[in-house]
């Protein structure tokens, strides 16, 4: 049977979140002498908590909470915490833009595909993150890990995002920058999977590979068995 839906992950694939962290974090710290490091350090600190929060051992705020102790190193009250990241958080939402290739791609697909999207963040903050970006009424369903009490890659997560669809997984395409989480994962749970690679770091010969959004529509509408196709990886 042909694809009948497009189901997205966000962060790093439709939105470039590491370009507005990256912005972010050296605006924040602007004046201070953060380290060589910071990046790295705020990064590690995020894995570490985000890692938490989708194996709901802590919630949403809490984690960031958690990610500010960390890369500072100290103990800080609730409200300490709150007060840094919120200013961190201001200089990341003036930077929040859609990667160059995401709009064209979503206009190619209208009409053809379903959407909807897949994510390991906040109901809230996503639903806010694709209203403000303008693409919030493309999608039919957001789908968050907050939500439905699991994340990927988990397969439960990608199910879940297919009975949102009403469609069986077999009928969606998984689009997502992580190879293993997302790519892998949900090929694993029965869907088709692209492993969109922004970076372009190869390997992964098992895997669907792009390294923009250029190719995307020509490969889903040339696919009934899901495969490669010239000019994927």
């Amino acid at each position: 049977m042909p694809l009948r839906a497009v189901l997205w992950d966000v962060d790093d694939t439709l939105f470039d979140y590491s370009g507005a962290d990256r912005l972010a974090l050296e605006r924040h710290l602007a004046g201070e002498r953060p380290g060589a490091d910071a990046l790295d350090r705020w990064r590690a600190s995020m894995r570490q908590h985000w890692a938490r929060f989708v194996a709901g051992e802590i919630g949403f705020e809490e984690q960031r909470r958690e990610r500010v102790r960390t890369f500072l190193g100290r103990p800080l009250s609730d409200a300490e915490a709150d007060a840094w990241f919120l200013g961190y958080h201001a200089h990341y939402r003036a930077s929040w833009r859609l990667f160059p290739d995401v709009l064209a791609a979503l206009d190619e697909l209208a009409g053809d595909f379903r959407h909807a999207v897949l994510s390991n963040s906040s109901l809230r903050h996503q639903d806010r993150k694709l209203t403000v970006l303008g693409v919030r009424e493309r999608f039919e369903a957001v789908v968050c890990a907050d939500d439905i009490g699991v994340g990927k890659p988990a397969p439960a997560a990608f199910l879940a995002a297919c009975e949102a669809l009403g469609l069986p997984p077999g009928d969606v395409v998984y689009v997502g920058d992580e190879p293993d989480v997302d790519a892998a994962a949900a090929a694993s749970a029965g869907l088709a999977a692209v492993w969109l690679d922004r970076g372009g770091l190869g390997g992964r010969p098992e895997l669907v590979r792009i390294t923009g959004l250029g190719p995307l529509p020509a490969l889903l509408r040339g696919t009934t068995r899901f495969g490669a196709r010239p000019g994927i990886g």
